[in-house]
């Protein structure tokens, strides 16, 4: 409003006071000027009035000229000010980063709370602001809090910022190249001391199964077979008719 007003050359209304003209004055000068007072005051204080919300516009069309009207709201929005002035203070200490969200999204979060602190007219030096992102850093990143902390050399905000991507960047890197990709079915799997289909045996029973008695399902005749022989094999006849 401040600038709209001062694009118009209405500015000088909102701190002027009326021109003393008394109601008999003859001097056609100071009658032009008051006239010519008025209409300006005239139209600075409906400007006002007119950028106003609709529910505060009764509020306010009571004031008869423009300076009364500024002030009248000075008063109300400079003290929220001051409580926004708190906010955002109180904002900024109670700020903390967590290791769920990424740190530089955080880190542009801690830029808007710094800008909010400088529209305010409360200045901090750089190095407080480095300083300050330093310590709001999360848990995990421990280490490296540490190692910026003793560095002797003075760092600028934006160099923090470079050192925090290229961190995080480094970090990402290097999780993706330690996962593992899961198995996702064992049809891959070979089992040990599996060659062709046939069942290897280790140790002194290699080559001795157990030995299990039978009858030959063409003669009838009372057998014992070894474990390991291939099922599908006859047994030979000699020429006796004995096994």
């Amino acid at each position: 409003m401040m600038f709209y007003l001062t694009t118009l050359n209405l500015v000088r209304f909102l701190r002027e006071d009326a021109p003393t003209v008394t109601e008999n004055e003859t001097d056609k000068d100071k009658r032009a000027a008051f006239e010519a007072w008025g209409h300006g005051d005239f139209l600075c204080r409906n400007y006002v009035l007119n950028g106003l919300d609709n529910s505060l516009y009764n509020v306010y069309s009571s004031m008869t000229i423009a300076k009364l009207l500024w002030e009248s709201l000075e008063k109300k929005y400079k003290t929220e000010g001051a409580r926004l002035k708190k906010f955002i203070v109180g904002k900024s200490l109670d700020y903390k980063m967590v290791d769920s969200k990424s740190v530089m999204s955080q880190v542009q979060e801690m830029q808007l709370i710094l800008h909010d602190l400088h529209a305010e007219n409360m200045e901090m030096s750089e190095s407080f602001q480095v300083a300050a992102v330093i310590e709001k850093l999360p848990p995990l990143w421990k280490d490296f809090k540490n190692y910026l902390k003793h560095k002797r050399k003075e760092m600028r905000l934006e160099d923090l910022i470079v050192k925090l991507r290229i961190e995080e960047d480094n970090r990402k890197l290097s999780e993706s190249k330690g996962t593992k990709r899961p198995i996702e079915d064992g049809s891959n799997l070979v089992e040990p001391n599996a060659s062709k289909g046939k069942r290897k045996f280790k140790g002194k029973d290699q080559g001795k199964g157990k030995k299990f008695k039978g009858t030959c399902y063409n003669c009838g005749i009372q057998i014992t077979w070894p474990k390991t022989v291939d099922v599908q094999r006859k047994p030979r006849r000699n020429n006796k008719g004995k096994m």
